[in-house]
């Protein structure tokens, strides 16, 4: 920068809420969600929903308790499939995203441009392959979806929704610079590898879970470990305690449409006399990072 001279970036933040499990997750979202947001100055929202109906999949209920509590666009996996009665809403609801690389002849959409406070946001849903359904390939869908970006005003980002930290690894190397974020999710567990990869793009492995930390995986620990003793597949049922949400925070400069920033963060929310008490932590890489907020 030349002497005398400045710069100024025009900053806008992106929320990405991991995956929602069950009422709990709900719940903690139409708690705790705006609040959040106005904490952090999130001005677009993105919540993947695929564990919101109990545990498993969506409803058009969950879906639109989920819309309400401030989410802008809802992302999927694997589980977006086990509630038929919402398969309608795959494509009639433009907000509403399940994994592109799907074949093509099942229902819905897997991206989207969705412009808001007059800043377009183009949301590409994407599922890994590796211990997953051998479905369509993620990496060609993404290179697909991206060149028919290319030369839009849009700020990009993908969730990928993939079991392994290689093929989420993968996937954002090989578009390191073209997209502006690549965040995981589906493990439930939020990594501690926030950063910007070396041409740019704001990654983390995976957003982490919403919903009861006091539980595996957001589920009843009891059945959970019942389940791994005996091998029997015993009904899943959603755990029951503390709640947290869990999620990254990215910062993008409205000029260049490229990451600045991106913190991972989680709220757990404990029920109190009189009300709820909850607490923020947010770690990550960038500018204006809040170490801890009460």
């Amino acid at each position: 920068m030349l002497p005398g001279k400045e710069v100024h970036m025009s900053l806008v933040k992106v929320m990405l809420i991991g995956d929602v499990v069950g009422d709990p997750g709900i719940a903690v979202l139409e708690s705790d969600l705006r609040s959040l947001i106005a904490e952090f100055g999130a001005s677009f929202v993105i919540v993947n929903g695929e564990n919101a109906a109990s545990g498993f999949g969506l409803t058009p209920a969950t879906l639109e308790r989920i819309l309400v509590a401030g989410a802008d666009v809802v992302t999927s996996g694997n589980h977006v499939w086990e509630k038929r009665d919402l398969w309608p809403f795959l494509d009639s609801e433009a907000r509403l995203l399940r994994p592109a690389n799907y074949p093509e002849d099942a229902p819905g959409h897997g991206s989207g441009v969705f412009v808001k406070d007059g800043i377009a946001w183009a949301i590409i849903n994407l599922q890994g392959r590796e211990e997953m359904s051998p479905i369509d390939c993620p990496f060609h869908m993404g290179e697909r979806l991206l060149d028919e970006l290319d030369g839009k005003s849009v700020i990009t980002l993908i969730d990928f929704h993939a079991e392994t930290t290689r093929e989420k690894e993968s996937l954002a190397f090989h578009l390191d610079g073209r997209v502006g974020a690549i965040v995981g999710t589906h493990t439930h567990v939020r990594t501690a590898d926030a950063r910007l990869l070396p041409k740019g793009t704001a990654y983390i492995t995976d957003l982490g879970m919403t919903g009861v930390v006091d539980g595996i995986i957001g589920m009843d620990a009891t059945i959970c470990l019942n389940r791994c003793k005996t091998l029997i597949p015993f009904r899943m049922e959603c755990a029951a305690g503390a709640v947290a949400i869990s999620g990254a925070l990215i910062g993008f400069d409205t000029e260049t449409r490229k990451a600045v920033s991106i913190e991972g963060f989680g709220r757990k929310v404990a029920l109190v006399q009189g009300g709820t008490a909850s607490g923020v932590v947010v770690d990550g890489t960038g500018p204006g990072n809040e170490k801890a907020v009460g």
